[in-house]
């Protein structure tokens, strides 16, 4: 027997399937009319959503399991996607588990810390991507309060009595993207545009930190013109893309802390500076795959979404289980350039 993972449901419309799996319309359309031009894990995470999305809604509990809530606020962040599919995964190849992702449209912090309270009854361990804000951390310390167990991923959440931490050091990468740009400008000299998915976010907030401590330590020709909070929108970081690129002509590189890919590459794109700007970011998805193939990125900095999901559900277990020190799980971050982009896990 194996275990078995929900994803919470609503219509099943390509939009919204779309909107659930982190990838476009036109990828949906494909996959259901199974055409050509989709990666087999996409092609797979894509039928799973939409299998979800045709059940009547309603959460079964399972006796003798282990119930675990997953809240993955991000909306169509291909990274959360990824880290949701992974999450599936490791649920199904395990007995002892019942395991319920809840994805978030945005990332308001109400609407994270109204989904706290109000996770099912048989909920015994919480994984959380939130805002590191006020409501967010009173409904954590409620639940801790109760005796549910919660683990933080991706980005750390202070002072709330978490019994664990599963992601990357943000600073460390934060380091490494400024570490990069210092060395791919020429001259390591120029003026450089941030654009941050939600600075709430602590790990954000330290990637900032990361990258702004390297330049000032070892490339103090490279200045910080601008920073961009774009909610997690790739249309947000169009538009504040373009804007920049024709305000300040000697913009030479571009930082994206969070998501909003999409739109950055949009945005060079239509103003002919994809070859010559440089472009760096977080994350190995579909989309930032072909950005790094087309020369439209220069580098990405990821993290294993699969470890970050099995180390997850694993120190949730032995939470549930009254395991005492538990320790963090720092994932090991990797630099992908155009030339050693890794194979399909």
């Amino acid at each position: 027997m194996t275990g078995k993972c929900h994803v919470v449901k609503s219509r099943p419309k390509v939009d919204e399937i779309a909107r659930m799996a982190g990838v476009s319309k036109a990828t949906v359309d494909r996959v259901l009319n199974n055409r050509p031009g989709v990666q087999e894990h996409t092609r797979a995470h894509v039928m799973a959503i939409a299998a979800s999305l045709a059940e009547t809604p309603g959460e079964v509990s399972n006796p003798g399991k282990i119930g675990l809530d997953f809240i993955l606020a991000g909306g169509t962040n291909p990274f959360i996607a990824d880290l949701a599919l992974h999450l599936e995964r490791q649920a199904a190849v395990r007995p002892d588990v019942d395991v319920i992702i809840h994805r978030l449209n945005g990332i308001e912090p109400e609407e994270i810390a109204e989904k706290l309270t109000s996770l099912r009854p048989s909920c015994k361990g919480v994984g959380l991507i939130g805002l590191d804000s006020p409501a967010v951390r009173e409904a954590l310390r409620q639940r801790i309060a109760a005796g549910v167990p919660v683990l933080t991923l991706v980005s750390d959440i202070s002072h709330v009595g978490r019994v664990s931490y599963v992601g990357i050091d943000n600073r460390a990468a934060g380091r490494l993207a400024g570490y990069l740009i210092g060395r791919f400008v020429p001259g390591a000299r120029g003026k450089i545009a941030l654009i941050a998915g939600a600075l709430a976010y602590r790990g954000h907030e330290e990637r900032e930190m990361g990258f702004r401590h390297v330049l000032d330590e070892r490339f103090p020709l490279l200045e910080i013109i601008a920073v961009r909070e774009v909610k997690e929108n790739p249309e947000r970081a169009y538009s504040e893309v373009r804007t920049l690129l024709a305000e300040e002509p000697e913009l030479v590189a571009i930082y994206c802390i969070g998501a909003g890919h999409a739109g950055i590459a949009r945005a060079l794109k239509e103003a002919g500076r994809e070859k010559s700007l440089i472009f760096v970011g977080h994350d190995l998805t579909d989309d930032t795959r072909q950005y790094l193939l087309s020369g439209v990125m220069d580098a990405v900095i990821d993290q294993n979404a699969g470890v970050e999901a099995r180390e997850a559900i694993d120190r949730l277990v032995r939470a549930t289980r009254n395991e005492t020190s538990i320790s963090a799980a720092t994932i090991r971050i990797q630099s992908v350039f155009s030339e050693n982009i890794p194979a399909d896990a």
